[in-house]
């Protein structure tokens, strides 16, 4: 039985802020034979959670990529393939979690088994990163339809990373999957009783399956020397924000300083800190002297501690630390603290 996947990301289609898609893309089909269907948001979509945009229209191109980088023309009319071309691909304008429900409910009801969001590029450990994740984001749009879900990332190290990591990065986030896949974890807390039980699975008829995982690999040396990189079942780091958001002083359009990439945290920092797109004049503030102007720059500071001493061993953020990949499942559910279930019914005294 061939598995038909729904791939997705929230960086795009490929270019310099999605260099990751499209070689996983080709090692998904080359290296597992699996049906992939693929629908991106046509632009970056990092930092927005599950977020959906209620009040637009979503609308959508057909794209179809080449070698060797991915880069394709865009249609708003499904079409044949041309020369060169490889796939026919689906960009909306929408968010993460917006293309996996749609895939799901309308362009591909009742066909996909599987559902795998990424590879993004940058970390997401943590519990600040991984709530903020729009590739976690649209793993979680999915898992609450009822299929499995798996979100990937990549962790940088180094600027730039080396390309010739990638495709080692790759091999190790397919094994990983496949395993996921052949032996889905129990928990009886999840939201699905569990229907695909393998002759390798530890799950029984009636047993509840985990919700959703997030994968984190690290760019790094060691993964060229095979098996080198060691995976590791881990716990979300429970950590908070800072400062999000920078103030903009009058007559700027930008903070002092670089503004964050819209990638992630591990992202090179960018070469301007103009503005990458244009605003209609219409939502420009009436005056740049105005106060109340931010823009969005994280500090980072705390997110990513430089030692892994301050940072609980087993947690996503201490593996990714250690050069470990890991591997978390999740639920998809707001967590609840476990003092709850036995005051739950009960009546609160006012």
């Amino acid at each position: 039985m061939t598995i038909t996947v729904l791939l997705t990301n929230d960086d795009g289609p490929p270019s310099d802020h999605s260099p990751f898609i499209w070689g996983f893309y080709k090692h998904l089909v080359k290296e597992l034979g699996w049906n992939v269907k693929v629908v991106v948001p046509s632009s970056q979509k990092s930092w927005i959670g599950k977020a959906f945009l209620i009040a637009e229209v979503t609308k959508g191109w057909y794209y179809y990529p080449k070698d060797p980088d991915g880069h394709g023309e865009w249609s708003e009319a499904s079409r044949p393939l041309k020369e060169g071309e490889i796939a026919e691909w689906i960009l909306l304008d929408g968010t993460p979690a917006t293309c996996a429900n749609i895939s799901i409910n309308n362009l591909y009801p009742n066909q996909l088994d599987l559902v795998l969001s990424g590879p993004n590029m940058g970390r997401n450990t943590s519990t600040a990163f991984s709530m903020s994740s729009g590739t976690i984001g649209a793993a979680l749009s999915a898992s609450l339809t009822g299929l499995r879900s798996i979100a990937i990332s990549y962790g940088i190290v180094e600027h730039p990373s080396p390309p010739v990591y990638l495709p080692h990065a790759h091999g190790l986030g397919l094994k990983i999957i496949s395993k996921l896949w052949s032996d889905w974890g129990v928990d009886q807390g999840g939201s699905r009783v569990a229907s695909r039980i393998s002759e390798t699975s530890t799950a029984k008829e009636g047993d509840r399956e985990v919700d959703l995982y997030t994968i984190n690999v690290p760019l790094i040396p060691r993964l060229q020397e095979p098996g080198s990189v060691e995976v590791l079942h881990t716990t979300t780091w429970r950590n908070q924000y800072g400062r999000l958001f920078k103030a903009l002083k009058p007559a700027a359009d930008t903070p002092s300083g670089a503004a964050a990439p819209p990638e992630g945290p591990d992202a090179a920092p960018p070469k301007s800190t103009q503005p990458t797109t244009t605003v209609p004049p219409s939502t420009t503030s009436s005056s740049d002297s105005n106060p109340l102007r931010f823009k969005f720059a994280p500090d980072m500071s705390n997110l990513i501690p430089k030692s892994s001493n301050e940072i609980p061993e087993g947690t996503d953020a201490w593996a990714i630390h250690n050069g470990y990949a890991s591997v978390t499942a999740l639920r998809a559910s707001f967590a609840e603290p476990s003092e709850v279930g036995s005051t739950s019914g009960r009546k609160m005294k006012l």
